[in-house]
């Protein structure tokens, strides 16, 4: 009887996975082809989407297959404990909830756009306003045993990880960040690149430079929106990108640093396809695959070498300094209001940021409508200077209008396994730069995929970090890339 249980179970899950793939190819479609007319309806089918998914998530029968099944190996053991912790939250979350949350995190996506084109907070903020109300009624539900409610939604994006660990690992990364930062500010700053790109030949070279990096364009595809992200898995890996004409490196680089995303979708284990195991480990995992593609490889003095003749080539050598100039152009730091577009020493101060301040909403500690005064005095506070404007501001990330409490702390978590992974790899392949310098970034991809990617959700995120690199997770890898790049790029 387990076995046929356990087919059973597979078989229905293997329906519920391709229904919330359908569900994402909605959300990848608002977010690039959409007509704005269609928001109202696309709310209304994101939540009709939302009721049949939570209702198969929840169904009856999958807690008697879980009781009835018994794995035969490893692989069937993951694959039950993803469904049983699956089942677990579902079932904890009453469905008017969740669609409630699907339909209003719809609508409110739409509004954000708009308000941040506007520079209109409070077009925003009533919309933002219900979302807050529903996530904290969703960690509500899902806290059990003393759990606090931000550890309740932090679970979905990076399992089994607790504020408080994380709060000691970012105690410990934060004063170097900012010691390093003080240090290089007192240099000089390098020259950034100046002119207009045109937007159409940094789109070709964007394509150009994913696929170099191993991204399959027969399983995906790279269209433009407002904010750059990675959706599917899988057969069907999609990526966005958006351009600015006077600054190609905001193009270039998010194409890298999704398409680390979209790789480690595309790598995972076919025979994973469409199952509780075929997609990546966790948001941290999945993090420290895009900001090793885009930093420690696509910011290498090897990479932009290879990029800098790539760009001479599609823009004229008069447009761009020579290679060395490149090089520190690429990796300036400066001051700048955007997360994304932060040279790495600053990157995760923008994070600790959000963290801390999606903590204060999460917990009732700050209302919504003193949000826009608090990000501006915490900004100003650690960057030493003010927002200018609101999509500089708390209008810039997407996040907080779909509900993504508990996310942003997973990217500087990221950034800390992609430093364990770093050294790992530069390690095992000592002769990488080499290859990278020709455009190769072969060796640094099979490895990874070999020791981490193809594995996709079969072991818990710390798990597969510790598996790769032989080591448990500890900022001290990113701390001492840091200062070894910065320090001779700024000679400190």
């Amino acid at each position: 009887m387990s076995n046929v249980a356990y087919a059973e179970l597979m078989a229905h899950q293997r329906e519920t996975e391709a229904l919330a793939q359908v569900a994402g190819r909605l959300g990848w479609d608002q977010e690039t082809m959409m007509p704005r007319g269609a928001a109202d309806q696309r709310a209304e089918e994101m939540a009709a989407m939302e009721g049949v998914l939570h209702a198969r998530r929840t169904d009856p029968r999958v807690g008697d297959w879980l009781e009835a099944a018994e794995a035969a190996d490893e692989t069937q053991e993951a694959m039950l404990r993803e469904i049983r912790h699956s089942y677990a939250r579902s079932c904890r979350v009453p469905a008017a909830l969740a669609q409630e949350m699907a339909r209003v995190t719809s609508r409110a996506q739409g509004i954000w756009a708009e308000a941040r084109g506007n520079e209109d907070v409070a077009a925003f903020l009533p919309v933002l306003d219900e979302v807050v109300r529903l996530s904290r009624e969703t960690a509500a539900a899902l806290a059990v045993d003393g759990q606090s409610h931000y550890d309740a939604l932090l679970d979905d994006y990076e399992p089994g990880a607790k504020a408080e660990t994380l709060d000691a690992m970012f105690a410990a990364l934060r004063p170097e960040l900012v010691a390093l930062r003080g240090e290089i500010l007192e240099k000089p700053e390098p020259a950034a690149l100046t002119g207009a790109f045109d937007p159409d030949v940094q789109v070709a070279l964007a394509e150009e430079v994913a696929v170099a990096f191993g991204y399959d364009m027969a399983r995906g595809r790279i269209d433009k929106a407002v904010h750059p992200f990675c959706s599917g898995s899988g057969q069907d890996v999609r990526i966005t990108m958006r351009t600015d004409p006077a600054d190609p490196f905001n193009c270039l680089y998010s194409t890298i640093h999704e398409t680390g995303h979209a790789c480690y979708e595309q790598a995972v284990d076919a025979e994973y396809g469409l199952t509780p195991l075929g997609q990546g480990a966790s948001m941290g995992v999945h993090e420290s695959q895009s900001r090793l593609y885009e930093n420690q490889i696509g910011r290498s003095a090897a990479f932009t070498g290879w990029l800098h003749g790539k760009m001479v080539a599609r823009f004229g050598a008069d447009a761009l300094p020579d290679a060395e100039g490149f090089y520190k152009a690429v990796n300036r730091v400066q001051r700048g209001y955007i997360r994304t577009e932060a040279d790495e020493v600053q990157y995760n101060m923008h994070v600790l940021l959000r963290y801390d301040l999606e903590r204060a909403l999460v917990a009732g500690d700050l209302a919504v409508g003193d949000l826009e005064a608090a990000w501006n005095d915490r900004f100003e506070a650690d960057f030493g200077y003010a927002v200018d404007k609101p999509s500089n501001g708390v209008l810039q990330d997407v996040h907080w209008s779909v509900g993504l409490f508990g996310y942003f702390p997973t990217y500087t978590l990221g950034n800390v396994y992609a430093g364990c992974l770093n050294e790992a790899l530069r390690t095992a392949v000592p002769d990488l730069d080499a290859s990278v310098a020709q455009g190769d970034m072969s060796p640094a991809t099979d490895w990874l995929r070999e020791n981490l990617q193809r594995y996709g959700k079969r072991y818990l995120p710390r798990d597969v970090i510790a598996r790769a690199t032989g080591a448990e997770p500890s900022e001290a890898p990113l701390v001492a890339y840091l200062r070894a790049k910065f320090g001779a790029l700024y000679d400190l």
